[in-house]
């Protein structure tokens, strides 16, 4: 009886835990849907609030800058993934995946700040999606648990065509966004990663 109470118990917590990884991840849409018609209403004027590398007004777009996208076309292109991506990394415990996020987050910001081309301003969740499919992957193997490696080599394939924006060459593609994004997944991947038995895992 105590054995199907506690499974009962984890299974609770799992449905939970997913509960809320959804209803964030649903806010977090939704913030950027609302930020970006406000640009569009007025005229574009929160643009200018991406990451500008090496300029001292540029350093607010490493806090903001993922909010922010250039036009409906951009965050149309980004909605999905995100749900998807943020969702994932969420269900492997909300305050992981919370940390996750603000160390890709920072480390894409500030690898964008510090390396890419002066003069430019790079915006988008992209940052974010890059990050948090390699997070997931790393974290699978690291893990070395099966329904971990799954969920992560299936993220990889369904999403490994996006992993050609960490290349340099593409117009209008914040490679360095993506590339720094994807380094601060493997570092939140590294740090917050611990190895544990498989009647653990929170999916």
């Amino acid at each position: 009886m105590e054995g199907m109470q506690t499974r009962q118990g984890q299974v609770t917590q799992r449905r939970d835990s997913w509960q809320n990884a959804a209803l964030i991840t649903g806010a977090f849409v939704v913030v950027l849907w609302v930020l970006e018609i406000v640009d569009t209403a007025s005229g574009h004027a929160l643009d200018p609030y991406g990451v500008q590398p090496r300029s001292e007004d540029g350093l607010i777009g490493i806090v903001l800058a993922p909010l922010l996208h250039f036009g409906f076309g951009h965050l149309v292109s980004n909605t999905v993934p995100v749900a998807v991506l943020g969702f994932l990394t969420l269900a492997t415990g909300i305050a992981r995946g919370l940390l996750a996020t603000a160390i890709i987050w920072v480390v894409g910001g500030l690898g964008v700040w510090v390396f890419a081309q002066p003069q430019s301003n790079h915006a988008g969740a992209s940052v974010l999606i890059f990050g948090w499919i390699v997070f997931l992957l790393v974290r699978g193997f690291l893990n070395r648990n099966t329904t971990e490696i799954l969920i992560g080599v299936a993220v990889f394939l369904l999403y490994s065509g996006a992993l050609l924006g960490v290349l340099p060459g593409q117009p209008g593609v914040s490679w360095q966004g993506h590339l720094f994004g994807a380094i601060g997944g493997f570092v939140a991947a590294r740090l917050l990663t611990t190895r544990r038995r498989a009647d653990d895992f929170p999916y």
